[in-house]
């Protein structure tokens, strides 16, 4: 993979400003490329793209292939002819400033099912076959997706393990009778996934043809309730129950004095390597197929996994349990060809985690939060004069405090460290965090929304630990003013990271 230089801002689109309780894909993130390409800027990285889980994370979700239907910008559903105008008046309880997750899914999921009834209603003969079409070739996950997200609703507080034994089993005579009685529901999702589809296809096509490039994520594990789990359970740790005997996390660190139990089932890696990897492989290439770039979330997990008994309430009483990183990263590339993909190489890194990466050809991943702990010193991977072209800085992620935030909970002597190194008073610390990722040597460039908009740490997006409140943050246009973007165009200009398209000054009007 070639690492030319590049920068760009982090942010989900549920961040975005929007009238429909969470940020989408409609003008907000159009005008949003418009203000990255005039700030200079050519790269715009995001959360993962599927629908969100326990605790409405993104990391939990229901399928490792479908779209978030959250994002779906509903106002081009009446635009469609298939949404009466009246269905787009906000709900009571959506807020500008947040994202308030219940009463925001309700809202859009009782609009989203009224336009699918206007589309079995009005829909024409062109958008009715362009469905059908999609139907067709992504059947190998819709089909199932859609099955389980009816089935879900069917039984609300119940995980699929605990569905009627020949559903929880898929017996085939019990599965066929699901899909004749749910059909009208199972069509509901597909033509949510259709419709988020064909949004993120005209979306993407803008972005690019302006120069940004798309950053996509894919978390490593996936959520047990989720249609691949129910799906395919021989190639999860499952007792015969179908529930994990093993969970995914990672031992204490600097987040957390206990460690974090994230309790993802774990991969029964021998299955995989029966199939040459096949479910992984197609993972990649439809993530791949999406975004121009890929965060591989928690990279050392394909090295080696800390395993967490199911029965342990925290993540302490783990062990590092062996991954097959080179077959599955080979078995994508003989598919993918070139990989497109960032290793999010962060917490405990070995030799061997380092090594993974570098026979693949993936950058990895800095962050300058993490350069100046009190256990640091000066040969520290995180400080930017130890930075590698093959590195992707960013001043923090979204598990960071922003980093105004941080700043302001440092000790002093910390601070100290941290002026005397960026050679800042601190008074504009994230925008000196900023400074110093542009001008590092490393290949690109990252930052958060909020620290280009300096804000404290109650803007954070995740509490890692913390199961509640998160992935709640929104701005609106008002806090930036013309400000940020002429700053960040003046660092990417003197530092060499203009894309060939946005450093053009038509780009910039």
């Amino acid at each position: 993979m070639q690492f030319p230089r590049a920068s760009g801002v982090l942010l989900h689109p549920t961040s975005l400003p929007g009238p429909h309780g969470s940020g989408d894909l409609g003008p907000s993130a159009y005008h949003f490329v418009d203000w990255l390409v005039a700030g200079g800027q050519s790269l715009w990285q995001m959360l993962p793209l599927g629908g969100v889980g326990l605790g409405n994370s993104p990391y939990m979700s229901s399928s490792a292939f479908a779209g978030n239907p959250l994002l779906i910008d509903l106002a081009d559903l009446h635009r469609q002819g298939w949404l009466a105008a009246d269905a787009l008046a906000p709900a009571p309880g959506l807020s500008d400033q947040a994202v308030n997750f219940e009463p925001m899914i309700a809202f859009r999921m009782s609009v989203l099912a009224s336009a699918a009834a206007g589309f079995e209603a009005r829909a024409g003969a062109a958008d009715r076959e362009d469905f059908a079409v999609f139907c067709q070739q992504q059947s190998a996950w819709l089909d199932d997706y859609a099955l389980f997200m009816a089935l879900q609703a069917q039984h609300p507080d119940r995980a699929w393990n605990e569905w009627a034994q020949p559903l929880a089993r898929r017996e085939p005579a019990a599965l066929a009778r699901a899909r004749l009685a749910l059909a009208e529901t199972c069509r509901f999702w597909q033509f949510c996934q259709w419709v988020f589809f064909r949004q993120w296809r005209g979306f993407k096509a803008y972005a690019n043809d302006r120069g940004v490039r798309i950053v996509g994520d894919i978390p490593i594990f996936i959520a047990h309730q989720s249609a691949e789990v129910w799906a395919r359970p021989e190639l999860f740790q499952l007792d015969e129950a179908g529930c994990p005997t093993v969970v995914a996390g990672v031992p204490p660190d600097g987040f957390s004095a206990t460690g974090q139990r994230w309790g993802n089932p774990l991969y029964r890696w021998p299955a995989h390597e029966s199939e040459h990897f096949r479910w992984w492989v197609a993972r990649i290439q439809s993530t791949c197929a999406l975004v121009d770039l890929v965060r591989l979330d928690h990279f050392r997990g394909f090295e080696s996994c800390w395993e967490i008994p199911a029965s342990e309430p925290t993540a302490m009483h783990g062990h590092w349990a062996a991954a097959p990183g080179d077959d599955l990263l080979s078995a994508a590339a003989r598919t993918i060809g070139t990989l497109p993909i960032i290793a999010e190489d962060l917490g405990v890194i070995t030799p061997a985690v380092d090594g993974l990466r570098q026979r693949h050809g993936l950058p990895g991943m800095r962050v300058l939060q993490f350069a100046f702990s009190p256990e640091q010193d000066a040969g520290s991977r995180y400080l930017p004069h130890q930075y590698t072209t093959d590195s992707v800085v960013y001043t923090g992620t979204h598990d960071n405090d922003t980093s105004l935030g941080w700043w302001q909970t440092l000790p002093e002597a910390t601070r100290q460290h941290v002026r005397d190194y960026l050679a800042c008073d601190g008074h504009d610390i994230a925008w000196s965090l900023i400074h110093a990722a542009c001008a590092s040597v490393a290949g690109m460039a990252i930052y958060p929304m909020q620290d280009v908009l300096g804000l404290p740490g109650q803007d954070r997006m995740n509490r890692p630990g913390v199961g509640e409140g998160n992935w709640t943050w929104r701005f609106q246009w008002a806090q930036v003013g013309p400000e940020p973007a002429q700053r960040l165009r003046q660092l990417t200009q003197r530092y060499g990271r203009l894309g060939p398209l946005t450093g053009s000054a038509d780009a910039a009007r």
